[in-house]
């Protein structure tokens, strides 16, 4: 008989995942405080990407689809899902590796390492595409003249047009990247920093580059799922192989301290991350707002606002001796050249995803 002042046995029964009620969790959600299981994890997390896909119409059956493959953490999770989603829910779709040599010693040649082993382990074919073959130049001999400094304008205008070329020789339909919800509201963030209307307008659509040579999607827009970090958590739960080191020519970028600030808001309130995305969603251009007139280069073709594209400009500095043509004051051209630099206005800086471009 229990006596008065006894302690009342715990209920020792394990907690089981608030979703199928019947495995150990091993992770929970912050905004909730529910827990999951991987299972359920996996099945929740493949379910929203697939959700994404459908209601956005990203893709149509036939389509040849190039995934954009860095051997980082966000594109080989999404060569794996995407793999296995058109599978499962019959895309009918053709679906290539395209990753892009910038040629950085200690790097890229590891990662790419990574890309080659995706290529076996998903049975998708790959397609590499390197800046030596495209413009003559690889990274480590554009830093060798350029500095730490400006570097990663030289790479993010090369990277955006190479990819399209990748994507052109493999004669794909669109481009999927690994862009997540941090790198969109990175990006609505720069753009507000830095004044740059006529990419705030268009940064958060899923699909860009519509009116272009080939479109890119972002499957992982959305990708938070009320979990932080959930790329990682699925690559790491599925044991997937990827690879982790940041370039080692970006210690300082621009969008690095972006990036700090937005994790630091995550940590603060997961929320913030889609609530920075929805307000660039809702951003509105005013009428009397000019906006750049696309058209094509009359250099190389490829797609321009200005007579010459940013990479022919950077690529007839570099070639002629002039590395900071694009990037500060023209010297050493003709006088009709400088005019035509100044009115086009060729001084304006693009970085990469990694080192801060400020469009997809």
């Amino acid at each position: 008989m229990e006596k008065e002042g006894d302690a009342k046995p715990k209920n020792t029964a394990p907690r089981l995942c608030c979703v199928c009620n019947h495995r150990r969790p091993a992770l929970k959600r912050p905004k909730t405080l529910d827990q999951i299981c991987r299972e359920c994890f996996y099945e929740v997390f493949e379910e929203e990407i697939h959700q994404v896909i459908v209601e956005n119409q990203l893709f149509k059956p036939g389509e040849r689809v190039a995934i954009g493959a860095s051997g980082g953490k966000d594109s080989t999770v999404l060569a794996y899902v995407l793999s296995k989603l058109n599978r499962q829910h019959q895309y009918g779709l053709d679906l290539f590796l395209l990753s892009i040599d910038e040629g950085i010693t200690g790097y890229r040649d590891d990662s790419l390492e990574t890309v080659k082993r995706n290529e076996i382990q998903y049975g998708l074919p790959l397609k590499v595409v390197s800046y030596k073959d495209l413009y003559g130049w690889t990274m480590d001999e554009i830093v060798k003249i350029i500095g730490l400094k400006n570097n990663c304008t030289f790479c993010g205008v090369f990277r955006r047009q190479a990819l399209d070329r990748g994507a052109a020789m493999l004669k794909v339909d669109k481009v999927a990247t690994g862009h997540n919800a941090d790198d969109i509201a990175e990006t609505v963030l720069l753009n507000i920093l830095r004044g740059d209307i006529a990419r705030l307008s268009r940064c958060t659509a899923i699909t860009t580059g519509e009116d272009g040579p080939i479109p890119r999607c972002k499957p992982f827009k959305f990708h938070l799922l009320q979990i932080p970090n959930c790329i990682l958590t699925y690559a790491y739960f599925k044991r997937l192989d990827y690879f982790s080191t940041e370039c080692i020519y970006s210690p300082n970028a621009y969008r690095g301290f972006a990036r700090e600030f937005i994790k630091d808001l995550e940590r603060i309130r997961p929320r913030a991350i889609l609530d920075i995305i929805k307000s660039g969603e809702d951003f509105r251009i005013s009428t009397t707002t000019k906006m750049p007139e696309q058209g094509t280069c009359e250099r190389c073709g490829y797609i321009s606002s200005q007579k010459w594209c940013k990479a022919c400009v950077l690529l007839e500095g570099l070639n002629r001796g002039l590395p900071k043509l694009g990037i500060g004051r023209s010297r050493g051209l003709n006088i009709e050249r400088k005019k035509d630099v100044k009115e086009n206005n060729l001084t304006e800086s693009i970085e990469s995803k990694q080192c801060g471009t400020l469009d997809f």
